[in-house]
């Protein structure tokens, strides 16, 4: 198994571990210190230094002299920084769920690993074949279609799934925060953009509707695919190979690639995004680096440098020292998730 691929699946691996031992469902309830922020610009955020800093910096970008328009760009993972991700990526936990709704078609499944482990609900056993049996969970439910089926595909699940922990969709998972945020940067002349580790197939299936970010504006790691022209139409499919992994290294490497330039505004939450922070505080002039620290144990999950799920640990130490904008979830957010 080549590098590349190594570095994708090892997290997957991790989140396995965790998610047999899960923790009590997690309340949206409001934080006892919550207070509006000034002009309700960002009505989920508590009045603190966190929230001032982000408002003064957005004004300051349209002030004589600010930053261009077309250098107003703002970047944003997604896993643990748009949407939650414990106790594994929701991506993985789609992989499972297309193991088993497909397994009807696929009766030699029963005895073929992995997906003989994943009908049975043993995880541990799904743990111990490694990164290959992940890779092959992935590309066996990833690849093999077109990218049209793939997205009607993942857009069904995204509508219906639900959180083995929350019982929410996992698309109600995403933080009310930082939907408001994403709104607030934009009315000000700031464009979005999603800079993920995941798929970038996987999100633009729902993403655009969800975060109101256009596909063309989501960036990911993809797979390799073929354009098909033959009696059936032109289409094209997707193939069993990892082309780019939009990970680490990888985020300003795509940065650069698609957007071609750094961006004003980066928001991350783990290790995996220190190379986008690094690569936005490295621009001639003002920047937000900014990273969202999980320390809400009651509403959401409290983690950071031992977690194996969004580790942020040289994240954590280069934040401090180099004072960029840490988000407390705890104490700055007095929501967690969408109120319905």
């Amino acid at each position: 198994m080549t590098a590349p691929i190594k570095r994708l699946f090892v997290f997957p691996l991790f989140f396995l571990c965790i998610a047999c031992n899960d923790e009590n469902q997690r309340q949206n309830t409001g934080n006892i210190n919550s207070t509006k922020t000034e002009d309700n610009f960002l009505p989920s955020w508590n009045d603190t230094e966190t929230t001032t800093k982000i408002i003064d910096f957005v004004e300051m970008t349209k002030e004589s002299g600010g930053i261009p328009e077309a250098d107003r760009i703002a970047v944003f993972d997604n896993d643990g920084t748009l949407w939650s991700e414990q106790p594994m990526y929701f991506q993985l936990y789609f992989a499972i769920d297309q193991v088993k709704a497909m397994a009807d078609d696929h009766p030699e499944w029963k005895d073929e690993e992995p997906m003989k482990s994943v009908l049975a609900g043993d995880l541990e056993s799904l743990k111990s074949q490694g990164l290959e049996g992940i890779l092959k969970l992935v590309m066996t439910t990833h690849a093999g279609m077109s990218e049209m089926e793939f997205n009607q595909t993942v857009k069904q699940w995204a509508d219906t799934a639900t959180h083995p922990v929350t019982n929410l969709r996992y698309i109600d998972m995403v933080y009310q925060p930082m939907l408001e945020l994403l709104d607030y940067f934009r009315a000000n002349g700031i464009k979005t953009y999603i800079v993920s580790g995941g798929g970038v197939s996987f999100m633009r299936a729902w993403a655009p509707e969800v975060y109101g970010i256009p596909k063309e504006q989501i960036i990911g790691t993809t797979l390799k695919t073929e354009f098909v022209s033959d009696e059936e139409g032109q289409r094209v499919m997707r193939q069993p190979t990892i082309d780019f992994i939009d990970d680490k290294e990888g985020k300003p490497e795509n940065i650069n690639r698609i957007i071609g330039k750094k961006p004003l505004i980066a928001f991350g939450n783990s290790d995996g995004d220190l190379a986008m922070l690094q690569y936005c505080a490295s621009r001639q002039g003002p920047s937000l680096p900014a990273y969202i620290h999980h320390t809400d144990s009651t509403r959401e999950w409290a983690y950071d440098r031992d977690s194996h799920i969004g580790q942020f640990d040289k994240g954590l130490d280069e934040a401090t020292e180099k004072n960029w904008l840490l988000i407390d979830m705890e104490n700055d957010w007095n929501a967690i998730y969408p109120q319905k």
